[in-house]
C-alpha cells in the first residue's frame, strides 16, 4: 500500500504554498466594517459588552465576520483565535483584561452575528475540508486559510496596535489552522501559538488508528476520489498534505503550545505527539489525563502564561 506520505508536499513546496496564501490575503483589498453591539439572543443567556463584531468584504474572498475586543487601553499586542469546525464564535473577556486585543476570525462567512450561515453546510457538516481534497487544493482551506490571513492583516494594521507583537489560538480546528496561520506568518514576527487538542495533524497515522475521529471525514472524501477518480488521488493527498500541521513543522520555529486529551477520540493524542516531536523550537505539550474532545478549561490557563512569556 503506498504511503500517502510519498504524495505529500515538499518542504519547499510547502514554502510556496504558504507564501501564496498570505499574498492572496495582502490582494485581497479586504473592507471592513464594525457592525453595532451584537443584538441579545436567549439562548446566549447573558449580554457581553466590551467588542463588536466585524463584516469583512472582499471581492475575490466574499462576505465572512468576527468579533473584536480592543483592550481597554487601544493599544497593545493582539490575539488571532480561529474556531473549530463547528464554526462557533468565541469571546475572550480574560485575554482582553491582561492587556491584550484580541480578534475572533470565523472565515467563509459559516458563522454570522445572527448565527450560522445553514446554506453553506446542505449536507449537515462544514464542508471546508472535503472541498479541500475534492478541489484538490484550489478551495477549501486555502480560502478559508486566505480570509483568516487578511482578518490578521486587517486587526494588526489597526492604530495603536503592535504590530510586531502577535499570536494565534484555537481548539480542534482551531489549533490545527492557529498552527498552520503561524506558519504562513512567520515571515511576518509572530510570536507565539497555542494549539489546544489541534485537528489537521497527521493524517497518513490518524487513518491507521483504531478510532480515527474527525479524520473520518477527510478519509470518506479519499475514498470516493479514489471510486471515482483514481488518477486524482495522488494530487488530493497533496492538497490534504498542505494543510497537515506536520507538514509546517520545520516552519514552527515560534514558541508552540499543544494540549492533548488522553480521552480524545476525535483528535486522538499520537497525531498531537507525532507533531510535538517534529517541531525544532521552543515546545510544550499537556496531556490532560481524564480529558475527552472540547474546549479545554486548561488550555485557557497554559494559554495566557504562554502568551505572557511569549507575545
Amino acid at each position: 500500500m503506498t504511503d500517502p506520505r510519498d504524495w505529500y508536499p515538499t518542504p519547499a513546496e510547502v514554502d510556496a504554498w504558504c507564501a501564496q496564501v498570505l499574498s492572496r490575503a495582502e490582494s485581497a483589498a479586504l473592507t471592513a466594517r464594525l457592525l453595532d453591539d451584537p443584538p441579545y439572543d436567549f439562548r446566549l443567556g447573558v449580554r457581553h459588552t466590551g467588542g463588536r463584531f466585524v463584516e469583512w468584504t472582499s471581492e475575490t474572498l466574499g462576505t465572512f465576520y468576527g468579533f473584536y475586543q480592543p483592550c481597554p487601553s487601544g493599544r497593545g499586542p493582539t490575539l488571532l483565535h480561529v474556531p473549530g469546525y463547528g464554526a462557533e464564535m468565541s469571546a475572550h473577556p480574560e485575554l482582553v483584561a491582561d492587556g491584550y486585543n484580541v480578534l475572533h476570525i470565523s472565515p467563509r462567512g459559516y458563522a454570522t452575528p445572527k448565527g450560522p450561515d445553514e446554506s453553506k453546510r446542505p449536507t449537515g457538516t462544514w464542508p471546508v475540508l472535503p472541498d479541500t481534497a475534492f478541489g484538490l487544493g484550489k478551495h477549501g482551506y486555502t480560502d478559508w486559510l486566505a480570509d483568516a490571513a487578511a482578518a490578521a492583516l486587517w486587526a494588526l494594521g489597526l492604530d495603536g496596535v503592535e504590530s510586531d507583537r502577535f499570536g494565534f489560538f484555537g481548539t480542534s480546528q482551531g489549533g490545527g489552522t492557529a498552527l498552520l496561520l503561524a506558519s504562513i506568518f512567520r515571515t511576518r514576527g509572530v510570536r507565539a501559538v497555542a494549539a489546544d487538542v489541534p485537528f489537521l495533524t497527521d493524517f497518513p497515522l490518524a487513518r491507521t488508528l483504531k478510532e480515527p475521529g474527525a479524520y473520518g471525514l477527510a478519509s470518506e472524501a479519499l475514498q470516493l476520489i479514489e471510486r471515482e477518480r483514481p488518477r486524482d488521488l495522488p494530487a488530493a493527498w497533496k492538497a490534504i498534505g498542505a494543510i497537515d500541521t506536520t507538514s509546517h513543522a520545520h516552519r514552527l520555529t515560534m514558541p508552540v503550545l499543544l494540549t492533548a486529551g488522553q480521552q480524545d477520540t476525535t483528535c486522538p493524542p499520537p497525531t498531537i505527539r507525532s507533531l510535538f516531536d517534529k517541531l525544532p523550537a521552543t515546545r510544550s505539550l499537556a496531556e490532560l489525563a481524564g480529558q475527552g474532545h472540547a474546549y479545554t478549561t486548561p488550555f485557557l490557563h497554559l494559554a495566557r502564561a504562554w502568551f505572557r512569556l511569549y507575545v
